[in-house]
C-alpha cells in the first residue's frame, strides 16, 4: 500500500511539474527567453545555525530536504544572435592576476543549502556543486527564473546557477523570517570568482504582471563574501510576502535576470 501511495505521489509531481513548464512556455515564449522552473529545497542549514531547540517539521510533501532542487528548463529562444552563450566555457578566473590568490585558498562548500564539510578552490566549486548538490547550470545572459510554491513556509531556497561572459553566477532566492511570523523573500546574484571580477558586471532582477514592474539592478557580490551575509544586510532584492504575492501567478514568482559586462570582458571574450 506504501508502494503505491508513493507512486501516485510521485505522479502528483510530474503532473505539477509539467503543468508549471507549460504555462512557463506559453507565458514567455513571445519573448524567446531562457526558463527555467525551479522548485523549492528546504534549507537545513539555515535551521541548524537558528535553531538550537527542538522545532515542529514541515509536512514530508512540502520539501524534499535530502534531495537536490528539481529544475525543469526549456530553452524557447530559437533566435538570440545578439546573446553569447557559453557551454562550459573555462572561467576567466583562471587567468586573472589577483583571482590566482584566492583560487590557491582553500575555502568551504558555498551551497547555502545544506551544512557541507566539502573544502577546495574557487576553480572547483562549480564543478562541486553540480556534482555533490545537483544545481543545474544554465546558459545565457538573459533568463526567466521561475520560482513555484512560494506559498510554502520558511525557511526555502530556490537555486540555480548562471553561465555567461565565462563566468558562473550563483542566483539565490530565499524566504525566511527576519523577525518571528514575517516571512520575506531575498533575491540575489553572486559571482563565483573575487570580488575584483565581480565588479566588472551588472545584474538586473525584474518582476513584472498584472501592470505593475520592480526592478533590482546592482553589482554582484563574490561569493567568497558569503550569501548569508548579502541577505542578513539587506544588500539585495527584499519583498514581503504581500508584495510577492501581486507579482505571483498561481503560487509561482517569474523573475527575470539579465547579465550586462564591462566593455573590456565582452572584448576579452571575443578575443577568446
Amino acid at each position: 500500500m506504501l508502494f503505491f501511495t508513493q507512486c501516485f505521489g510521485a505522479v502528483l509531481d510530474l503532473i505539477h511539474l509539467r503543468f508549471q513548464h507549460n504555462k512557463a512556455k506559453r507565458v514567455f515564449s513571445a519573448a524567446g527567453q531562457l526558463v527555467c522552473v525551479v522548485n523549492p529545497t528546504h534549507n537545513l542549514k539555515y535551521v541548524s545555525s537558528r535553531h538550537t531547540v527542538t522545532q515542529s517539521a514541515p509536512e514530508p510533501s512540502s520539501y524534499a530536504p535530502h534531495h537536490p532542487p528539481h529544475h525543469h528548463c526549456q530553452h524557447r529562444c530559437q533566435h538570440q544572435p545578439h546573446h553569447r552563450l557559453c557551454h562550459h566555457a573555462r572561467p576567466h578566473h583562471l587567468h586573472h592576476p589577483e583571482a590566482g590568490l584566492h583560487a590557491a585558498r582553500v575555502m568551504p562548500c558555498l551551497c547555502p543549502l545544506f551544512s557541507c564539510q566539502w573544502e577546495g578552490r574557487l576553480e572547483v566549486v562549480v564543478p562541486h556543486l553540480r556534482q555533490m548538490h545537483r544545481v543545474d547550470i544554465l546558459q545565457g545572459a538573459d533568463i526567466v527564473f521561475l520560482a513555484t510554491d512560494m506559498h510554502l513556509p520558511a525557511p526555502a531556497d530556490w537555486l540555480i546557477i548562471h553561465s555567461c561572459f565565462g563566468h558562473h553566477f550563483l542566483l539565490v532566492l530565499r524566504k525566511q523570517e527576519r523577525y518571528a511570523g514575517h516571512p520575506q523573500f531575498f533575491a540575489t546574484m553572486m559571482l563565483i570568482g573575487t570580488p575584483t571580477q565581480a565588479d566588472g558586471f551588472t545584474y538586473r532582477l525584474e518582476l513584472n504582471r498584472n501592470h505593475r514592474c520592480l526592478k533590482w539592478e546592482a553589482t554582484p557580490r563574490s561569493v567568497l563574501e558569503c550569501v548569508d551575509s548579502v541577505i542578513t544586510n539587506g544588500d539585495c532584492l527584499v519583498i514581503n510576502t504581500s508584495l510577492a504575492q501581486h507579482f505571483s501567478d498561481n503560487g509561482s514568482l517569474a523573475i527575470g535576470i539579465a547579465i550586462s559586462a564591462a566593455a573590456e570582458i565582452c572584448s576579452s571574450e571575443a578575443e577568446m
